[in-house]
């Protein structure tokens, strides 16, 4: 019997719909400590979490030109973290007034075997890629400064090295659906990182 063809529909979080606010920018690594530092004196009073992660992107190809992506992301420096499965929907740049990027996301906590059952659902891995960084938390609003690294041989971890010499810096808050007044306080809160770090409304479409 013939398999079904595949159909790509929308994804929202259960009754809500929620949204991720992105602002994005760097920061070479000789100005990483400068910026720790200021960061430390404008975020909440806490330790920043630091953070080893390993990602995979998937793709599934139907029969819409774009393929359907969902990422996989799981903790190297914590035993026994769940693996996270997360999408991100078209980023809607077109209202000028929002300060920030904004695209639907649904991010789920998932057992240890989600790489092999995306297999099985027909996705295939796209890209992998190592993020070490930085972790800091401001209200609801959450900074993370981290290094990308490129995997030399497919699936080694311990083989890699790094992208850049800079650190990407990502100013984000996941809240319901018309919050548009948090992309306000996100500018505000960037306003006070210059120019040490210049955040930006991103469109990853320019990226390509």
């Amino acid at each position: 019997m013939e398999a079904p063809p595949v159909t790509m529909m929308p994804v929202t979080g259960g009754t809500i719909n929620m949204m991720e606010y992105l602002l994005q920018g760097s920061v070479l690594d000789h100005s990483l400590e400068s910026l720790i530092h200021r960061l430390r004196g404008l975020c909440d009073n806490m330790e920043p979490e630091t953070f080893l992660d390993h990602e995979m992107v998937f793709l599934l190809k139907g029969q819409q030109a774009s393929p359907f992506v969902l990422r996989a992301r799981r903790s190297m420096d914590r035993a026994g973290a769940p693996w996270h499965l997360r999408y991100l929907g078209q980023p809607e740049m077109g209202d000028k007034n929002r300060h920030a990027l904004v695209r639907s996301c649904v991010d789920i906590a998932t057992s240890e075997n989600l790489t092999d059952f995306l297999m099985e659902m027909g996705f295939r891995m796209d890209h992998e890629f190592v993020a070490k960084g930085h972790l800091f938390r401001k209200g609801i609003m959450k900074i993370m400064v981290y290094k990308i690294f490129r995997i030399l041989v497919p699936g080694n971890t311990d083989s890699i090295e790094a992208l850049s010499l800079s650190y990407l810096v990502e100013l984000s808050v996941v809240a319901p659906a018309g919050q548009d007044m948090v992309s306000d306080d996100m500018r505000n809160f960037a306003e006070q990182l210059k120019p040490l770090v210049h955040l930006e409304k991103i469109d990853p479409k320019r990226l390509m």
